[in-house]
């Protein structure tokens, strides 16, 4: 396994990690299954959004004496209510049923998720009542280790970010989501069928969030990596033909900030299918071929994967593109993290010859050889 550090937070997490939604309504053995073939191959973080007294009780007890070797996403506002899933923002039962995942998850849990921030109502609801009072107290008492949330829209988690309370953000992230205009619903796409005639280029605002995670050293673990199997399905992928596991969890893990691809398996098989994408060759992983066949393309947008390499100046080109993007987020208040990253990279932007060879291979007309005196102009001594 690969461990990718979470942000600030001084922890790492596994690059892929178990998302626990499919162990809801399973038996114990299923689950008790599914949680050691993910210990058996490394994978130290999962997700519990669930609020259901079972599927809690039962990861609990799978994980028994190892819940102190996994990292637990455990969620403030996730509710359970007449036995159905609910989103609550009423505070004494916000408090019950987060309480009560506390206790099973022996008195810790290492983040605690504001949950479901995709609107400026959910916005006001938590961030501006006793809700984010209440896990700054958890956080302050021992109870979580940090404070994070979940989203699904770029425009309410920019919001979010610019508080500064989160560590960590839980997003969902795939190369269909990526190209659906912010004003789309992606649960509509999900619902209805992927409106491939809506896709364009990479949606401006969620570039924008994940630059700004970067700089601001927030960690991104993402959901939906996927898009619910609807990305590896051959009926209803929307692209001219399904990407394969290890290309959507590649695409999760190529973008600024992320740390960990969580996948949503129903047994330990597909732990194992995922978990195959560490062994692969980034070819096998490649992804650029089905995304360029987007209506519009990615046309002159950096996607970081590499088909510029080998350079000639031995310059890490996506990595260059990378600290540029995060660089014109705000050009006068320049992360030093991130100057710092690029003044210590082996080759910079300088070293380039202006050979060209990059922009030949590049399949989304980058424009490069500017993007490398850009990137020194910002980030070089």
């Amino acid at each position: 396994m690969v461990y990718r550090e979470i942000g600030k937070t001084g922890k790492k997490a596994s690059v892929i990690g178990l998302g626990c939604e499919h162990l809801d309504s399973k038996p114990y053995e299923q689950v008790k299954s599914i949680i050691d073939t993910a210990f058996e191959h490394g994978i130290n973080i999962f997700d519990v959004f669930m609020p259901g007294k079972e599927v809690r009780e039962n990861i609990s007890k799978a994980l028994g004496v190892r819940r102190k070797e996994v990292m637990i996403q455990g969620h403030i506002c996730s509710t359970n209510v007449g036995q159905q899933y609910d989103i609550s923002r009423d505070m004494p039962t916000v408090q019950r049923f987060f309480e009560e995942h506390l206790r099973l998850c022996g008195g810790y849990i290492d983040f605690g998720m504001l949950f479901f921030i995709d609107s400026d109502d959910d916005y006001k609801k938590v961030f501006e009542t006793e809700i984010a009072v209440y896990a700054q107290k958890l956080m302050e008492k021992g109870d979580i280790g940090h404070i994070g949330f979940s989203s699904h829209n770029p425009v309410t988690a920019i919001k979010v970010i610019n508080t500064g309370l989160p560590e960590i953000m839980l997003f969902s992230i795939n190369p269909a989501f990526d190209i659906i205009p912010t004003e789309d619903s992606i649960f509509t796409h999900l619902d209805n069928g992927f409106k491939a005639e809506r896709f364009t280029a990479v949606e401006p605002k969620r570039a924008e969030l994940y630059r700004l995670c970067e700089q601001k050293n927030i960690g991104i673990t993402v959901m939906k990596t996927l898009g619910a199997g609807k990305l590896i399905s051959k009926e209803h992928t929307p692209f001219f033909k399904p990407l394969t596991v290890s290309q959507c969890i590649h695409y999760a893990l190529s973008r600024p900030a992320v740390i960990s691809a969580l996948i949503g398996c129903k047994s330990p098989e597909e732990i194992k299918e995922a978990v195959k994408y560490l062994d692969l060759t980034d070819e096998e992983c490649d992804y650029t071929e089905i995304l360029s066949s987007v209506r519009g393309g990615l046309h002159g947008s950096c996607v970081y994967c590499n088909h510029c390499q080998p350079c000639p100046s031995e310059i890490n080109i996506a990595a260059v593109n990378k600290y540029l993007d995060i660089a014109k987020l705000d050009t006068g208040n320049i992360p030093p993290s991130i100057r710092s990253h690029y003044q210590n990279m082996a080759h910079k932007g300088d070293e380039c010859t202006e050979c060209a060879s990059c922009e030949n291979r590049c399949p989304f007309d980058v424009r490069i050889i500017d993007n490398m005196k850009k990137a020194d102009e910002l980030l070089g001594k």
